[in-house]
């Protein structure tokens, strides 16, 4: 929109200037207006959160704002993401190439092959390497979460059926609402806890008609097994989501994606080599497994590429909740490739979520979840990019007259 700031340069502009390495940059420029010198970037955050925080708030106010939208749109292209890679997963399969591990190490290379070069640019060499050195740690338990979450929710789906695979997706948005409350200050208020139960009703209603409809999968080949896997899967899940909305707040995107995908690719790599060795040897192999891993590949890096900017306006809660629809446009996308038959309870439930999400927004501040607890009352601890509260801070405040032309 013209007259409107651009959110990807404060998030270089911020994440340059303040990134905790001891980098000597110029100071802060927002959206390629400089604060003014009156005020410094800490009191222009405090100034431009408590305008925006001092607005009028009725109970659709969020509903009228630009990341309530962008946060639903979001979210379905996420789900459609999801239904692209279980449909490519499914065409390998039936193909008889199962390699999920394998499968999975082309999305890292690609985030390593786009990201990493971003990083070194904004960076440079050598404070990467000073990144690496102190946070690398940190960034190896994020890919292995990741990586691991991937590798037994798919390992799930050969000894479960659908239907059971699909209710062990639940404990991950458990596990996201306990990990984010005890550990990362996050309080979740009566409307936010309904809007949750609301989205999982509604996912209720497509796993009841799956199996009014007998597309559950039928017994699987060890249910026990495959029950415990897709737990340890769900697991690995919510931690990371959680642990991903900690970073993405913290640092730049393109950093963290950019270690994700280094991490991923030797985390993947090993794993794949012991696993899918025997797999890859018995695959089929020709253009139409070669097409379908690549539309594998791209859906997932339009994913991943995609995920922190719903972690930075919402949470990992609205992330996981807004993934329940993913199954409603399964189906949609198997009435069309795979012969499904849609039932009567789909629309119904596709519904109830997006009303669950509503729900969650209800009666909350303007600022929705982007306002993170753990980076303090005035986002101290935060990066000002695209998405965070911080950014916003700074451009109502550049709006209100805080800002002028040139450096400080």
């Amino acid at each position: 929109m013209t007259g409107e700031p651009n959110p990807d340069l404060g998030d270089v502009a911020y994440s340059k200037a303040h990134d905790g390495y001891g980098t000597n940059l110029p100071p802060l420029e927002v959206t390629g207006t400089a604060l003014a010198p009156s005020l410094s970037e800490t009191e222009a955050v405090e100034a431009g959160l408590r305008k925006l925080e001092a607005k009028e708030i009725r109970w659709y106010s969020y509903f009228l704002t630009i990341d309530f939208w962008a946060i639903i749109a979001i979210g379905q292209v996420l789900s459609l993401c999801i239904t692209g890679t279980n449909t490519f997963s499914t065409f390998l399969a039936i193909a008889g190439t199962n390699i999920p591990a394998f499968q999975t190490i082309f999305n890292y290379v690609l985030l390593t092959l786009v990201y990493l070069p971003l990083t070194l640019y904004w960076h440079g060499p050598r404070q990467w390497l000073r990144i690496a050195w102190r946070d690398g740690w940190k960034y190896f338990i994020l890919s292995f979460l990741d990586v691991e979450g991937n590798y037994f929710t798919v390992l799930a789906y050969r000894y479960t059926n659908i239907l059971s695979a699909q209710l062990l997706n639940f404990w991950s948005i458990v596990c996201v609402v306990i990990i984010s409350f005890t550990l990362l200050r996050v309080r979740y208020k009566p409307f936010q806890i309904a809007g949750i139960l609301i989205c999982c009703g509604g996912m209720g209603l497509l796993l009841a008609s799956d199996h009014l409809t007998g597309v559950n999968g039928g017994q699987g080949a060890d249910m026990v097994k495959g029950d415990l896997f897709g737990l340890l899967g769900a697991t690995f899940y919510g931690v990371s989501n959680v642990f991903e909305e900690w970073f993405v707040s913290k640092r730049p995107m393109y950093e963290v994606l950019s270690f994700l995908g280094v991490f991923g690719v030797l985390i993947n790599g090993v794993q794949a080599a012991i696993f899918d060795r025997n797999s890859f040897e018995n695959a089929t192999w020709d253009s139409a497994v070669a097409g379908w891993l690549v539309g594998y590949t791209l859906a997932m890096f339009v994913f991943y590429s995609l995920v922190p900017l719903m972690l930075r306006m919402g949470s990992a809660a609205v992330f996981d909740v807004s993934l329940l629809t993913a199954n409603f446009w399964g189906v949609i996308i198997g009435i069309h490739v795979f012969g499904y038959v849609i039932h009567w309870m789909y629309p119904i439930a596709f519904i109830m979520i997006i009303l669950g999400l509503v729900v969650y927004f209800l009666a909350g501040s303007i600022l929705g979840d982007s306002k993170k607890p753990w980076l303090g009352d005035n986002q101290a601890g935060g990066v000002a990019g695209i998405g965070t509260a911080k950014l916003k801070a700074l451009n109502e405040a550049r709006k209100r007259g805080l800002g002028g032309q040139g450096g400080v």
